[in-house]
């Protein structure tokens, strides 16, 4: 769909819906783990040609099974390979949506900053003549004060 101008909102019922959804399918997958980034590291990973040798590995222990001890769960390591297939696609259609939902958020984003910039030139031009206005425009001023401080002290230590 081509972008032009997101015109659009989520009505309380459908965030609902969509909240009610996504855990849905978190009440599918149970069995879902949080790693640390110490066990990520020490995790042996996996990509798509190696998803190849581990189904070659399934289809050669299920076909010989007297070559691999017999401590060693053959159907569970099939049900880890199938696993391993089902999870592969249903994160390939979550992050099709991921990257959707996060394409739009930058562009409905970029849309709100940008006419959020324009209502504060109206108002730092109107509060010229209109004192009342002063403090709205202070107070929408508050922004770039961190930014002028950040740029500041970056340049600061750039010349350092």
């Amino acid at each position: 769909m081509p972008y032009e101008n997101i015109s659009a909102t989520i009505s309380v019922q459908d965030l609902s819906e969509i909240k009610a959804a996504i855990a849905t399918v978190e009440d599918h997958l149970p069995f879902l783990i949080s790693l640390t980034t110490e066990e990520r590291r020490k995790r042996i990973k996996m990509g798509d040609k190696s998803l190849a040798f581990v189904r070659n590995s399934v289809t050669a222990t299920q076909n010989n099974p007297e070559f691999v001890p017999s401590n060693f769960d053959i159907a569970e390591f099939a049900r880890d390979y199938q696993l391993t297939v089902d999870l592969t696609e249903v994160l390939g259609l979550l992050e099709q949506l991921t990257e959707k939902v996060d394409d739009t958020l930058l562009a409905v984003g970029s849309e709100s900053m940008s006419s959020s910039l324009l209502v504060y030139d109206y108002v730092k031009t109107a509060a010229r003549r209109s004192p009342g206005l002063k403090s709205v425009a202070d107070q929408l001023g508050d922004r770039f004060k961190a930014l002028r401080r950040r740029r500041s002290k970056t340049a600061d230590d750039m010349a350092a």
